[in-house]
This record gives structure tokens, C-alpha cells and sequence, in this order.
């Protein structure tokens, strides 16, 4: 009875999620999802269809990863929890936080720690890639007409989403002359996701704590290097951060040339890293080397996080 019962919530939180990604999906597009009935509310939220695709599938497939490599070595873990978000008025919501599942056993050594952690960011990565390529082929001759994305908490602000490498990349290669604005770019919801999966992979594979990118490093370079590249994620995003932060406060007194590369955002997450996710990390029941193909691979998570890292994901003009 009681698996029954954590079956129907996965199952709960998964419609759910559904919902409200598809309710993003028509809001970020400048929709409006009508409730007058329950006809005119399945009718509207279809044109969140594809964004609410594309985000589902690569939080499943990222987090399915995890679970199969769980599986693989023999480690308890459950089905993905995903975490859906309401449409609130005051927050551009993305429809959810993600998913997440629960391991339940302690890691037997550090190279099934290593599979575990890099399978659902390299996972996640190729269905970003996929999107990117299927969203920028789809891309228009024209500029779409830009539909009003409703900022309520910022006024009359424009959001501007920034580029990483492989997102320029990817551009240059298949639509180089797209014409594309970054303050468009929710119009077209397949390379929205896409962007907001590498972003998500970025931010997965911070070297720190327990991160997917913390088991990785742990796995790689031992708990020494564990933290010394923990401590220096912590100060490479205070540093990213905090120009912008301080222009908040005071102005105009730092040159733009330094504010345009800060997002203040990052100070949110050093806190988070700091105070909740924290920078250590515990040891595996059998701390052993890494083999030759799990180091190669290693490095390639790490090319990945480099590719995928965007310095200032948003600006608000």
C-alpha cells in the first residue's frame, strides 16, 4: 500500500508539472490561458505544448539518467520527483523547479559515485543539443513579431537572455543568419528550452558540494581537490556577481565594461553554495582511482560545464 502510494504521487507531481509547464508555456509566449471552462482551458494551454515538451523530456531524461545508473551499480533510488510551480503573477515561472530523485544508499566507491553523477548532466546535454538544432533549423526567415512578455514585478522591462559557447556555436553552424533577438527568444519554444537546458546542465555541473559537478570532481581529484575547486567556484561567482550587485546599490560607479559581464544573481547562488549546498562532501563506502575511459569522460563533463556556463543568463532593459 504505501509503494502504491509514493507511485500516485510521482504520478501526481508529474500531471501537475505538466500543467503548469504547459501554463509557462503560454504565458512566456505572451498567451493567456482562459479558464472560462474547462473546454476553453485545454484549448488554450495547447499552445504551451511544445515548451512544456521540451522541458519535460529533458528534466526526464536528466534525471532518468541518474536512475539507470543508480540501478546499474546497485544503489537505491527512487522514480524523479518533479517539482511543478503555480503561475503567480508577481514571478516569471518557468512552470517548475525541476525534478529530482532520492538516493537512498550510501555510494559503495567513488566510480559509481562518478557514473551516477555525470550520467544525468551528459544525459540532459544531448537532448539540449537536439533541441538547439531542431529549434534554430525551424527558425524562420524572419523575425517572429514579438509578442509582450509581461514583467509585472520589473514594469516595463525587457528580459535579454545571454549567450554561452555552445549556444553561438550551434548558431553560427545551422541558422547564421537568423536575425534572432536573445528578447525574442521565448517566441520560439523549442530553442527556449534548449537554452534553459544548458543553462540548467551550467548550473548542475558547478564543481561544488554535491552537485552533479561536485561528484564528478570528488570522483576525479579526491576530496583535496573536491574542495579546492569548490572554494574557487565560490569566488568566481561572488566575483561574477558582485559588480552588477553593487551598481544596484551605487550607480554608475563602476564602468559598464565590468557590469555588462555580472549578473546578481550570482550572489543568490554563492549564498546558496555556501549556506545550503554547502562545499564538502562526504566519502564513498570505497574511495578508489578513477579508470582511464571514466577520467576521459570526466574531462568531457567538464568541457560541457565550460560550453554550457553563461556569465549573464539574463538582463533586464
Amino acid at each position: 500500500m504505501k509503494r502504491t502510494g509514493i507511485l500516485l504521487l510521482h504520478i501526481g507531481l508529474f500531471l501537475l508539472t505538466l500543467i503548469t509547464t504547459l501554463w509557462a508555456g503560454v504565458t512566456w509566449q505572451g498567451g493567456v490561458v482562459h479558464l472560462e471552462s474547462l473546454g476553453a482551458l485545454a484549448r488554450s494551454l495547447t499552445a504551451g505544448a511544445p515548451y512544456a515538451f521540451g522541458l519535460i523530456i529533458f528534466l526526464s531524461v536528466h534525471e532518468f539518467g541518474h536512475y539507470f545508473a543508480s540501478m546499474r551499480h546497485g544503489v537505491q533510488a527512487s522514480l524523479p520527483f518533479y517539482i511543478p510551480v503555480p503561475p503567480l503573477p508577481f514571478l516569471l515561472s518557468l512552470g517548475t523547479m525541476g525534478a529530482v530523485i532520492k538516493i537512498r544508499d550510501r555510494m559503495p566507491g567513488t566510480r559509481a559515485l562518478f557514473d551516477i553523477g555525470a550520467a544525468g548532466p551528459l544525459s540532459g546535454f544531448a537532448v539540449s543539443l537536439v533541441l538547439l538544432a531542431w529549434g534554430f533549423g525551424g527558425l524562420p526567415p524572419e523575425p517572429a513579431v514579438t509578442a509582450p512578455i509581461p514583467l509585472q514585478a520589473a514594469g516595463d522591462g525587457r528580459l535579454v537572455f545571454g549567450k554561452n559557447l555552445i549556444w553561438i556555436l550551434m548558431e553560427r553552424a545551422i541558422a547564421p543568419e537568423s536575425h534572432l533577438l536573445m528578447s525574442d527568444l521565448p517566441q520560439y519554444p523549442l530553442l527556449f528550452t534548449g537554452w534553459i537546458g544548458t543553462f540548467v546542465t551550467a548550473l548542475n555541473l558547478l564543481p561544488a558540494g554535491q552537485l552533479d559537478g561536485g561528484h564528478v570532481t570528488y570522483s576525479m581529484f579526491g576530496r583535496r581537490g573536491h574542495t579546492l575547486g569548490a572554494r574557487a567556484t565560490l569566488v568566481a561567482i561572488l566575483l561574477l556577481g558582485l559588480p552588477s550587485s553593487l551598481d544596484m546599490l551605487l550607480p554608475a560607479m563602476l564602468p559598464h565594461t565590468l557590469t555588462a559581464w555580472s549578473w546578481p544573481g550570482w550572489m543568490l547562488w554563492a549564498a546558496i553554495l555556501w549556506k545550503i549546498i554547502g562545499t564538502g562532501h562526504p566519502p564513498t563506502m570505497y574511495d578508489q582511482p578513477l579508470d582511464t575511459g571514466r577520467h576521459a569522460l570526466g574531462w568531457l563533463t567538464i568541457l560541457l560545464f565550460l560550453i554550457s556556463f553563461t556569465p549573464v543568463p539574463f538582463t533586464l532593459t
